[in-house]
């Protein structure tokens, strides 16, 4: 069966409960009597609640209700977020430069608005020091505690040790403020390139003056200098 609602003589029953075009209650009216009103307001005669005893209609362009339902779902797509939980593995003795490298994954996780499961890995005798790993969890979750929190606390799972953090921003936030950084950068580089256009139309213009001005006493050198006539003794 069509998800579309009946429209005009699609529509099948001998009254309907009618609703003119700025939501006004018309009343029930027959259906030949809706389908008259539609055609003198130039409006489609849409069927909006089928199962209704009569079914309601209401008056308006169905092609521009259409467009505007298709805007509306696709601007709730754009901003509906789903959670992702990213993952970051570590050692118990990892490498300082390393620890630097993989927090700042972490920031960026956080600052997405993505929650991030922390992973500590043991090797071998690593397992008899599970101090280390809670530590580094510790140490790690208070570095970017102005980003996240605790969501859920370190725990032992075998040969690994988890903590999750969860962003202090929800995934909506964080995406608003990306699209406006990227408009914000947008609009900085459009302005450059118009300054950069108005410099390079002053330089051409401060071109052409100075060849004006050195072509004027070349011109001028070229006109010869007229003889005084001789004076009659």
């Amino acid at each position: 069966m069509s998800a579309e609602p009946r429209i005009n003589d699609r529509i099948r029953v001998p009254e309907v409960r009618l609703v003119g075009p700025s939501g006004e209650q018309v009343g029930i009216v027959p259906l030949a009597k809706a389908l008259e009103l539609a055609q003198e307001y130039d409006l489609d005669l849409v069927e909006v609640a089928a199962t209704a005893r009569p079914p309601v209609c209401k008056l308006m362009d169905y092609g521009k209700f259409k467009y505007e339902s298709a805007m509306k779902a696709r601007e709730a797509r754009k901003n509906q977020a789903h959670t992702v939980i990213k993952e970051m593995k570590l050692r118990p003795k990892i490498d300082p430069h390393d620890y630097d490298t993989k927090k700042g994954h972490v920031v960026r996780f956080l600052k997405q608005g993505d929650k991030v499961k922390i992973t500590i890995m043991f090797r071998g005798r690593e397992q008899s020091r599970p101090e280390l790993g809670f530590r580094l969890l510790q140490r790690l979750a208070s570095d970017v505690e102005d980003l996240g929190f605790i969501e859920s606390n370190p725990k032992q799972d075998g040969r690994n040790m988890i903590m999750v953090l969860g962003p202090h921003k929800k995934k909506t936030e964080a995406m608003a403020e990306a699209r406006e950084a990227q408009a914000a950068r947008k609009a900085e580089r459009q302005g450059y390139a118009t300054d950069d256009d108005a410099e390079a139309s002053t330089d051409e213009a401060a071109e052409v003056a100075t060849d004006e001005v050195t072509e004027a006493p070349a011109a001028a050198a070229e006109t010869p200098a007229e003889t005084p006539a001789p004076s009659e003794a």
